[in-house]
C-alpha cells in the first residue's frame, strides 16, 4: 500500500463513476480512508468492492448532493465512521449526458426552460457549496483540511450550448477561489481541477468524435480525450500534503485545449 494519505481521511463524492471513482480507488490505494458518495447505490457498491479488493479501506454512502441535509448527513457519517474529514474532494455533478435525461438542461440560455436551469445549478453549483459547506465546518473545528473541487474548462471558456452547466462550474471555480482566500489562516485550503475532455458516462455519447484524426486534433492538441484516472492524479496531488502550497489553484488539465483557444 502507497502512503501519499497515510493517516487521512477523504470524502469523495461523484464516487459511482468516472472522476470520482477514480479518485475512491487511488485515494483508497494511497492510503486514505475514504467515505465515497453519489446518488446510485449500485455504482457505488460496484467502486467500494474494487477498493476493498486492492486491500483499500473505505465505506459508502448513497445521497442527493443537491440537498443541503445530504451533505450534513455525509459528514455525519464520515465522523461516526472515521472521527475527522482531511479532504474532500468534490467530484459529483452532471454534464452533457445530463441533457439525454432531461432535454432543454444543456441547451443555450434562449433555450433553457427555467425549471432546467434550475436544476443543473442545484445539481452542480448548489451541491458544491452545501458540501463545502458542511467539511469547511468541521476542518475549521480540526484547524486543517484540503478542499478540491472539480469543475471544468467549460467554467473558463464560452461555449455555445450547455449555458447552465458553464456557469455552474464558473461558479464552482470562483467559489473555490473565495474559499482559498477567507480560510487559509485557518489551515484551510481551497483549489479546483478543471478537466477538459474526459473519457467517462458523462460524454459517452460524443466519445466517437475522437474517431476521426482531424476531428480529434481539432478538439485537443493532444488529439484524444484525458481518462479519470489522470483526473485523478491532479486531485491527489492537491488534495495531499505535497501541494502544501497550492491555495486557490486552479489546475486545468485539458491536454492543452483551452490552450489554443
Amino acid at each position: 500500500m502507497a502512503g501519499r494519505l497515510k493517516d487521512k481521511v477523504a470524502i469523495i463524492t461523484g464516487a459511482g463513476t468516472g472522476i470520482g471513482r477514480a479518485c475512491f480507488e487511488l485515494f483508497a490505494a494511497e492510503g486514505a480512508k475514504v467515505m465515497g458518495v453519489s446518488r446510485t447505490q449500485s455504482n457505488l457498491d460496484e467502486a467500494l468492492a474494487a477498493v476493498q479488493a486492492s486491500g483499500g479501506e473505505g465505506q459508502v454512502l448513497a445521497r442527493d448532493l443537491s440537498q443541503a441535509q445530504s451533505a450534513d448527513d455525509i459528514v455525519a457519517a464520515t465522523l461516526a465512521a472515521y472521527g475527522r474529514v482531511d479532504i474532500l474532494v468534490h467530484s459529483a455533478s452532471v454534464g452533457w449526458s445530463w441533457g439525454e435525461k432531461s432535454p432543454g438542461s444543456m441547451s443555450p440560455l434562449a433555450e433553457t426552460p427555467v425549471d432546467k436551469w434550475q436544476e443543473v445549478i442545484g445539481l452542480n453549483l448548489n451541491a458544491a457549496a452545501f458540501i463545502d459547506r458542511a467539511v469547511l465546518i468541521q476542518m475549521l473545528k480540526q484547524g486543517k483540511g484540503s478542499i478540491v473541487n472539480v469543475a471544468s474548462i467549460s467554467g473558463m471558456l464560452g461555449m455555445p450550448t450547455a449555458h447552465p452547466y458553464c456557469a455552474a462550474k464558473g461558479g464552482v471555480i470562483n467559489l473555490t477561489r473565495a474559499l482559498a482566500a477567507t480560510y487559509a489562516k485557518q489551515g484551510i485550503r481551497a483549489n479546483a481541477v478543471c478537466p477538459g475532455y474526459t473519457d467517462t458516462p458523462m460524454i459517452a455519447s460524443v466519445m466517437g468524435l475522437f474517431d476521426d484524426a482531424a476531428v480529434a486534433e481539432q478538439i485537443t492538441p493532444m488529439a484524444r480525450a484525458g481518462t479519470p484516472l489522470e483526473m485523478a492524479y491532479g486531485c491527489l496531488y492537491l488534495a495531499s500534503d505535497e501541494a502544501s502550497y497550492c491555495n486557490g489553484t486552479i489546475l486545468v488539465i485539458d491536454g492543452g485545449t483551452s490552450a489554443r483557444q
